[in-house]
């Protein structure tokens, strides 16, 4: 019979969520929304009710209210939806041990050792989607197949709080008819590609030549010609499984224009201590700094350095990133926003070839302080050390990224 993989989605969860503590907002059509003087005046989530109304996520929240002026706007609470995903993952851990999250929302479950027929796996799916909303008061819905990525166009067919298959014998009826964007792995610009070629559907995808897919879009061609076909072997990992850290990054949309070289550096340099503790954490150095830049007019670019030592050290991330700001960009317009991130990842404890010109001493200083740092926020939080340039503009030196904005660029299939 093969492999019962269940995708467990809960449905519009920040809004459930929100609607769950507050009862008097559930009749109306609600939004999730961040702080428009934060400049992050967007919509995050929102219910089946605001969605009936065509608002979407990530959409400005006057353009939400322009299609439905009745819109219910209110804060999110990281917090909570942290705590209402753990319940979930504990609910399914009855079930299996193998749970695999895909975000906050999302689960693959494994189930294939507790049934024995897709007839049985349906049958625990409404199970566990009525237990879901008896014992956690929010709604789920539920996709069944043999693999993951059909269990998760699955989980996506019918909301809220329903249960729905894609399956061997009928994957070619129910997946192939729907349009090529909905397939995992078909973001906006493969969709556009795709749409070029005449490939709307799934069933296009799935009946395309693999040949033709490599040569346009390389190793991803064949991926998403198997993806199409429900060619996906991929195992549902263990719960509490971790994924090996790729790069870590830290980006933010700054609460005013950068409107100078000195505006950035203050924001680089607050994003650079963020990513380097991070690293400390994780036991890395990086060999690679990235920075990525977004305009006011939207216009953005993404440029790279390899290093010629690896380090974890602020300055060091700070002034390759500013190099990459300064050679790259021409100041046409104010920037919106800025994100660091450091790759390729070197163990701190594997050995590395040592400096020449007699520098590494000054640097195992600067080592030993930056740890220092890190031992006072640990124990009496973030901003009991600050740096004194950080204080120069209270609006952007005082955030804390580590915690307030951070970005994992690990997609599915790293």
């Amino acid at each position: 019979m093969g492999r019962r993989i269940l995708h467990i989605d809960f449905n519009g969860f920040f809004a459930s969520v929100e609607c769950f503590f507050h009862p008097e907002i559930r009749p109306f059509p609600v939004a999730v929304t961040g702080d428009p003087e934060k400049r992050h005046g967007i919509v995050l989530a929102k219910n089946q009710l605001a969605k009936k109304f065509g608002v979407k996520t990530g959409e400005a929240i006057w353009e939400a209210k322009q299609k439905c002026p009745k819109l219910v706007c209110v804060p999110p609470h990281y917090d909570q939806y942290v705590r209402f995903s753990q319940l979930g993952r504990e609910l399914y851990h009855e079930y299996s041990d193998l749970i695999e999250p895909f975000g906050l929302d999302e689960n693959w479950v494994d189930v294939t050792g507790r049934t024995r027929n897709f007839q049985d796996a349906i049958d625990l799916a409404n199970e566990i989607r009525e237990r879901v909303h008896a014992e956690i008061g929010i709604t789920v819905s539920v996709g069944v197949a043999d693999n993951k990525v059909f269990a998760k166009l699955g989980s996506d067919l019918k909301k809220p709080d329903a249960v729905s298959t894609v399956l061997p014998g009928n994957f070619r009826e129910v997946a192939w008819r729907l349009p090529v964007g909905e397939l995992l792995m078909v973001g906006p610009a493969t969709n556009r590609r795709l749409n070029q070629y005449g490939i709307l559907t799934i069933g296009d995808l799935a009946q395309t030549d693999p040949t033709f897919l490599q040569t346009q879009f390389g190793k991803a061609g064949i991926t998403l010609y198997r993806f199409a076909n429900g060619m996906d072997s991929s195992p549902v990992l263990p719960y509490g499984y971790k994924t090996p850290v790729k790069s870590v990054g830290n980006g933010i949309t700054a609460p005013r224009d950068l409107v100078s070289n000195d505006d950035v550096r203050l924001t680089v340099l607050m994003l650079s201590e963020s990513v380097s503790r991070r690293l400390r954490e994780h036991g890395f150095r990086a060999n690679v700094i990235s920075l990525a830049v977004r305009d006011c007019g939207l216009f953005s670019f993404v440029r790279q350095k390899h290093l010629s030592a690896p380090t974890f050290l602020t300055d060091e991330i700070l002034d390759t990133s500013m190099e990459l700001f300064t050679q790259n960009y021409d100041w046409q317009r104010p920037i919106r926003s800025l994100t660091v991130t450091a790759s390729e990842l070197w163990p701190i404890n594997r050995p590395m070839q040592l400096n020449l010109f007699g520098e590494e001493e000054h640097r195992k200083r600067r080592e030993t302080a930056e740890r220092a740092i890190d031992g006072i926020r640990n124990r009496f939080g973030y901003h009991a050390v600050l740096r004194g340039r950080l204080l120069t503009d209270q609006t952007i030196g005082v955030m804390n990224p580590c915690e307030e904005h951070v970005s994992h660029p690990v997609g599915y299939r790293a």
